[in-house]
C-alpha cells in the first residue's frame, strides 16, 4: 500500500504499470474512491504508469481540511511530483475534473494534457452545496443516497445489483470529509483560469448524466480551443463504471496521442 504524506497525514495512492514510465494521473468523484477506475485501467493502453489516489476525507486517506478546491489540487501537484516523470496526462471526473482544471492552470509545467470527464468549469451553487452540507450534517449520507445514485447512473444500472456497492461507497464516505469537498465545490468556479488554458483537452460526457448534464460539459470543453467533445449514450455520471469499454475506447486513442513526450 503507497502513501504519501502530506501537511494533514497520509494521502493513499494506486500505482499500476512500469516505474519511469508516462503517467497518467486520475482524481475521482465526491464520495468515491479510487475504485473508481478500477473496471478501466485494464483497458487502458500498456506502457503507461496509472496513477490513482484517494483525495482526503476519502477511501483510505486521513481527513485534513480540504474546504477549499486549492486544497485539493496541492494534494495533485504533490502526488504528479512524487511520480518523478514528467508532466502528466490528468484525468478528473467530476471535483475531480476540477481539480484537473486548477492543477493545469496553476502548474502547466506538471500537466501535458487533461481529461476532463462529466465535470465542469463550475459545478452547481453555492446555495445548492450549503443544501447538502445542512442534510449531510443534520442526517448523514444515508438519507441522500438514492437521490445520489439517481444522479449518477441510468435506469438499467441504478436498478441492478451492480448499483449497490456504489450506493454503500458513498454511505461509506466520512461525512468530515464529504462536507469538506462540498465547501470546496460551493465556492469553486474555474471558468475564467480555464479558458486561458492552452493544453490538449478531451471531455466526456454521459447522456443519462443527472449531475454534470452534457451541455454543461460541452460548454466547459469550449472554453478551451481545440478541445474535444464527446457523450457516450446510455451513461450516467460515472461511465468509468457504468459503460467501461465505452469510456476507454474514447480515452485510449488520446493517451496515445499525449502521454508521451
Amino acid at each position: 500500500m503507497q502513501v504519501l504524506t502530506r501537511p494533514f497525514g497520509a494521502l493513499h495512492i494506486q500505482s499500476n504499470g512500469p516505474q519511469g514510465a508516462p503517467a497518467v494521473v486520475f482524481a475521482n468523484s465526491l464520495g468515491t474512491d479510487l475504485r473508481l477506475w478500477d473496471a478501466v485501467v485494464p483497458l487502458l493502453p500498456p506502457g503507461l504508469r496509472l496513477v490513482r489516489y484517494d483525495k482526503r476525507g476519502h477511501g483510505l486517506s486521513d481527513h485534513g481540511g480540504g474546504t477549499r478546491i486549492e486544497d485539493h489540487a496541492a494534494d495533485a501537484i504533490a502526488v504528479i511530483e512524487a511520480c518523478g516523470s514528467g508532466p502528466v496526462v490528468f484525468v478528473g471526473l467530476s471535483i475531480g475534473g476540477l481539480i484537473a482544471q486548477v492543477v493545469a492552470s496553476q502548474r502547466p509545467d506538471l500537466v501535458r494534457a487533461l481529461v476532463l470527464s462529466n465535470t465542469a468549469a463550475r459545478l452547481g451553487s453555492p446555495e445548492s452545496w450549503q443544501a447538502r452540507i445542512d442534510a449531510v450534517t443534520a442526517h448523514g449520507l444515508a438519507p441522500i443516497a438514492d437521490a445520489v445514485m439517481e444522479r449518477w447512473f441510468a435506469a438499467p444500472f441504478l436498478t441492478s445489483p451492480a448499483c449497490t456497492p456504489w450506493r454503500n461507497m458513498l454511505q461509506r464516505t466520512p461525512v468530515d470529509g464529504y462536507i469538506a469537498a462540498c465547501h470546496a465545490l460551493a465556492t469553486a468556479d474555474q471558468s475564467l483560469a480555464t479558458a486561458a488554458l492552452r493544453l490538449p483537452t478531451l471531455a466526456i460526457a454521459g447522456s443519462e448524466d443527472g449531475a454534470t448534464p452534457p451541455d454543461l460539459v460541452q460548454a466547459t470543453a469550449a472554453l478551451i480551443p481545440g478541445a474535444t467533445f464527446h457523450v457516450i449514450p446510455g451513461a450516467g455520471h460515472l461511465p468509468c463504471v457504468e459503460t467501461p469499454e465505452a469510456w476507454a475506447a474514447i480515452v485510449s486513442p488520446f493517451l496515445k496521442a499525449h502521454a508521451h513526450a
